[in-house]
């Protein structure tokens, strides 16, 4: 990669903790040190051609301070370009041949010290979320070393999670993925010994549906699992590939941060937690079915309660998260029904390796409750009825899907997500 030197005035801070870190990218092994620090005119919004470009850009934050928005370039489209310098960043694409950028037309001060994120879009276009490595750093006690997998879209809430793990705590080595490795990456991992790995359930069950054998393989010692709903049946499948693991499932958000972590192998978390109060950590509530959080990790001018948009579900002693509000609940004919609720009794099934249910517009009742689902490898005489008639021994009759469509494989988009 050929970069130009930092500016004369950049002032340099001590190199971060991590710094001589192992660092795995594409087979090359370097460390943070390694890498160079380009020159970035503040405020950047920086898109990586590659994942080694978007630790270039993060070790250029960590050691410089630039008031800095990494993203990739697949991620950020013509529009927000323009809304990214209408807010004052230089638009930068980051590649093997150096820095590429675009001014504003209207330049602003930078504030050092800031990281922005995009919001994975769930709920519409991305927006900013403002951040420091302070905030994003939620991993403080140290740690045995470990190596990881980086699986994650650079400049994703995820992604910085894991990078300032390794930034920030020595012996915290990363073997970071690129999206066309994805489906070769137990092989990636298990060759540089990878023994802990985090990723969205999507990913954990793709992988489970490709090849079973190949993850058995790798000889993981923490499995994470967040960024969507996480059921039984995934914690289920994990433990019985990996009965030594800790297994823990996250809840974060780039507003909130990492707010709940769940270690018990058991989905939700306990309903004594709720409305618990302790210094350094965030306090999670329940107003309505909507799930509530204050967190010392909030993004800029998101102090307080923030409402996360999140559903929620208590049952028994346990707190389930189902997903969003705006799209988790169907009203079938005057009749609430939680799609993640339906979605968790099909990922039961033993021969459901994913499911996707949703609405769909139908005369008397107004919607009507529809999946899709992607079957095992393994699969034998298992249909449509068959799983209707699972869900018919496990639901109320309004909640029963009424159409059920089989996909060759599980889908997923560049933020490890399936759109549930």
């Amino acid at each position: 990669m050929t970069v130009a030197a930092p500016r004369p005035d950049a002032v340099a801070r001590p190199e971060p903790a991590g710094a001589d870190n192992r660092l795995v990218v594409g087979g090359t092994a370097m460390t943070w040190r390694s890498l160079p620090t380009p020159s970035l005119p503040g405020p950047a919004a920086v898109l990586a051609r590659s994942a080694v470009h978007a630790l270039t850009a993060a070790r250029q934050h960590a050691v410089y301070g630039t008031e800095l928005l990494l993203s990739t370039v697949s991620r950020v489209d013509p529009a927000m370009r323009a809304e990214l310098l209408e807010a004052g960043f230089t638009v930068s694409v980051l590649d093997d041949n150096g820095v590429h950028p675009s001014a504003p037309a209207r330049p602003r001060d930078a504030e050092p010290g800031r990281l922005w994120l995009l919001t994975s879009g769930s709920t519409g276009r991305p927006k900013r979320v403002g951040h420091t490595l302070d905030t994003l750093t939620t991993v403080r006690a140290d740690q045995p070393d470990r190596t990881w997998l980086c699986p994650y879209a650079p400049g994703t809430y995820a992604w910085w999670q894991v990078v300032t793990l390794s930034l920030t705590q020595p012996g915290q080595h990363l073997v970071v993925v690129e999206p066309d490795e994805l489906d070769d990456w137990p092989t990636i991992a298990a060759a540089h010994r990878v023994d802990a790995a985090s990723g969205t359930p999507t990913f954990w069950r793709r992988t489970l549906y490709r090849d079973a054998e190949a993850l058995a393989r790798v000889p993981l010692r923490q499995v994470t699992l967040g960024g969507e709903p996480v059921d039984q049946a995934i914690l289920d499948q994990l433990r019985e590939v990996f009965p030594l693991a800790r297994i823990s499932w996250i809840y974060a958000s780039s507003e909130v941060g990492a707010s709940i972590v769940v270690h018990d192998g058991r989905a939700g978390f306990p309903v004594a937690w709720l409305d618990r109060e302790t210094p350094g950590r965030p306090t999670v509530s329940v107003d309505g079915d909507e799930l509530v959080v204050t967190s010392p990790y909030h993004g800029a001018g998101l102090g307080g309660p923030v409402r996360t948009g999140d559903r929620v579900q208590v049952s028994d002693d346990r707190v389930l998260i189902t997903g969003r509000l705006d799209s988790d609940e169907i009203n079938v004919g005057g009749s609430k029904v939680s799609a993640g609720v339906v979605r968790g009794v099909l990922a039961g099934h033993p021969a459901v390796a994913w499911a996707r249910v949703t609405g769909r517009r139908a005369p008397v009742l107004g919607r009507m409750v529809v999946a899709e689902v992607v079957l095992a490898a393994s699969t034998v005489d298992t249909d449509e009825a068959a799983l209707v008639r699972w869900c018919a021994d496990r639901l109320p009759e309004h909640a029963v899907p009424r159409r059920i469509r089989v996909l060759p494989d599980i889908p997923v988009k560049e933020t490890l997500k399936s759109d549930v």
